[in-house]
């Protein structure tokens, strides 16, 4: 995109024409380049049905275009007007339970609804022709957080397109009662009109129904953008399109499946200022986001610039903080930092959320680092399409996802925390990880690290195999390789396809009850313990109290020209350390910067031309980095190369190598 985008999003018709010649001046003041438009315009633009006024946005578009300043154009759709909810009450989403869900708020269609389809469909297919050519258009913004608040819909509507779904998936009924194991419970089917969605039931759901129901759910918001991708691709070939996923990882929408139906991938992130760790959550979700287009820079579309709205306590970002994790999206691959949201809104749900010019105006804290943080990334271009490289990968699945903690598990499973378990220790040793789908390429990577996949295909597990025999480093964790892709377990033992390069079979799951922890060979194990028989591999560690005393807990094997790590309890956070530490030091695994203090973190992007690194200090303390050659300071004063960094309290530095 050439330069490093900066801006936020903008909501025009919440105020006067007065208003908005006060935001052009603000905005070029503060370095705004690109602002989200128009997402929730729909009720303004069509007040009712066919009957248009776009010149009010007319004006918008051409204040921005007269002050330079792109429009990342929305298609409008992310909120229905009233009048169609009231025409067409059954485009209305529906719980499990049977709840109608009513306008008042936002995302009040369901997914799977012809007729919704079809409004948004003619509302895109008139600001696709009348902006095609408008000179602020720089890329499309197609819906709005999709999934957000309506995640799955169980109305008649969609439990006919359900039953499409599976007709298109299964052929015919046998092979889904096959793939359903519905001789079970007695819940075979006849004919597909006996087919549901996972309704509210008396006790646990049918597991393959529901996984297949997330799937098509997900399936049924993806088709809702694509309806209108399409109708924008027909229109401008040639602008990029590219939608906002939510939260750093989001359940019901699979990053992976929907990023290649993007040109830039697009991510909104909220971290909590209370969470002292808050920056390494972050860092999971943007090593993932960059991921999911395979490296390529992304946007960071949302951002609060202070507070949020809609936390039981809502803390402010203190002095710095705003800039530093604005750096570290930059640092991690983004190629834009935007917020929601540009001006505070007077009324509303989200007026106390926090803006770029907050309820006081610009005479503010946060608008004067709103300032400062826009001249600092005008003055950084070069790093635009510059690139983030990683030696180890963090295998992520959305299937498994939704299999993992689904219902009658030997134990809880979540899978968040099992990521950050192992994620943790690799960023506090400064190892840049990407979070890759198991089915990609990982031929280059050093080191794969799996935290859980319950739910393995064969075709992955033979890729996992053929990976270490071929010379890779594997690291795999309890409850991993159960099921195939219809919850259906792999019998023989687990882990089922990937016993052989493991080198080991285990017989019995040995949850641990809630708080309690288990003694472990260098510390503790947490969550989990299992009955372990050896096939080949070595024990690296053993349970040392308990039923399972002097049993393997932590195994290591060597196969083909490879080695594959099993974890048969989660590690306390210091053991769990120390175990990633040799295994990366024996995959030949460095970090980006061998000897920072606790609380810096330091990334490196790849330009044509230099390479960048970037050092954040997260802590809350000054700190001086030595550097291994001169480098050039992007953001200091003098421009000339230095040999060390001093760094404030969440202090910033892009380096030029």
């Amino acid at each position: 995109m050439n330069r490093i985008h900066y801006g936020g999003d903008y909501n025009p018709e919440q105020w006067s024409p007065e208003v908005w010649a006060e935001d052009m001046k603000l905005m070029t003041e503060a370095g705004v380049s690109l602002v989200s438009v128009g997402i929730f315009s729909w009720a303004t633009v069509e007040p009712t049905p066919g009957a248009y006024d776009f010149g009010w946005f007319d004006q918008v578009m051409d204040n921005l275009a007269a002050n330079g300043i792109g429009a990342s154009l929305a298609t409008m759709t992310a909120s229905p007007p009233p009048w169609l909810s009231v025409k067409h009450p059954e485009i209305l989403p529906e719980r499990a339970d049977g709840t109608r869900l009513w306008p008042g708020s936002r995302q009040h269609y369901c997914p799977s609804s012809p007729i919704y389809r079809e409004y948004a469909g003619r509302l895109v297919e008139q600001v696709a022709q009348r902006y095609a050519d408008h000179p602020a258009l720089t890329i499309w913004h197609i819906g709005n957080e999709y999934g957000c608040h309506t995640r799955q819909c169980f109305c008649d509507v969609s439990a006919e397109d359900f039953r499409r779904w599976l007709r298109d998936r299964y052929g015919d009924i046998t092979t889904l009662n096959e793939a359903w194991s519905t001789t079970f419970w007695s819940q075979r089917y006849s004919d597909w009109s006996e087919v549901f969605p996972p309704r509210t039931t008396p006790t646990f759901g049918n597991p393959a129904q529901k996984l297949d129901f997330a799937r098509f759910s997900d399936d049924a918001i993806l088709q809702c953008y694509l309806v209108e991708r399409d109708i924008i691709r027909k229109h401008t070939p040639r602008v990029p399109v590219t939608t906002n996923f939510i939260g750093l990882v989001h359940k019901p929408i699979d990053s992976f499946k929907w990023a290649a139906e993007q040109d830039i991938v697009s991510l909104d992130s909220y971290p909590d200022p209370y969470d002292p760790h808050a920056h390494v959550e972050a860092a999971f979700g943007y090593d993932l986001v960059r991921s999911a287009k395979g490296g390529r820079p992304w946007l960071l579309m949302e951002q609060a610039p202070s507070a949020v709205n809609w936390r039981p306590r809502n803390a402010p970002k203190a002095p710095g903080v705003m800039r530093l994790w604005s750096w570290q999206a930059v640092a991690q691959g983004a190629d834009g930092v935007l917020f929601f949201q540009w001006r505070q809104a007077q009324g509303g749900a989200e007026k106390f959320h926090s803006a770029m010019v907050p309820h006081g105006g610009p005479d503010t804290r946060t608008h004067r680092e709103i300032q400062a943080l826009g001249r600092e990334l005008a003055a950084a271009a070069e790093l635009s399409d510059s690139l983030v490289r990683a030696e180890v990968a963090i295998l992520h699945d959305w299937d498994n996802w939704r299999a993992v903690e689904g219902d009658a598990h030997p134990g809880v499973t979540e899978l968040l925390p099992a990521h950050r378990a192992h994620f943790d220790p690799l960023f506090d040793a400064h190892v840049t990880v990407d979070v890759v789908h198991p089915a990609t390429d990982l031929s280059a990577y050093k080191m794969i690290v799996v935290p859980n996949l319950y739910l393995l295909s064969r075709d992955v597990a033979a890729a996992l195999t053929r990976y270490v025999a071929d010379g890779g480093t594997l690291v795999v964790s309890f409850f991993t390789g159960i099921v195939d892709e219809q919850e259906r377990v792999y019998l023989g033992g687990y882990p089922g396809p990937l016993r052989e390069v493991l080198g080991l079979r285990i017989d019995e799951f040995w949850p641990l009850p809630v708080g309690n922890s288990i003694g472990v060979d260098g510390g503790k194990g947490t969550i989990w313990s299992e009955w372990i028989e050896t096939e080949g591999a070595e024990t690296i560690a053993t349970f040392t109290d308990g039923e399972l005393a002097g049993r393997p807990a932590i195994t290591r094997h060597q196969y083909g020209e490879g080695v594959a790590w099993y974890l048969g309890t989660r590690p306390d956070p210091a053991l769990m350390r120390t175990l990633l530490d040799r295994v990366r030091t024996e995959a030949g695994v460095e970090p980006v910067l061998p000897g920072l203090p606790d609380g810096v973190q330091a990334v490196v992007r790849h330009g044509g031309e230099a390479d960048y690194l970037f050092l954040l200090n997260h802590s809350g303390s000054a700190v001086t980095i030595p550097l291994p050659s001169p480098a050039v300071d992007l953001l200091g004063s003098s421009g000339s190369p230095v040999t060390s960094v001093d760094l404030a309290a969440r202090g910033v530095a892009v380096l030029r190598h």
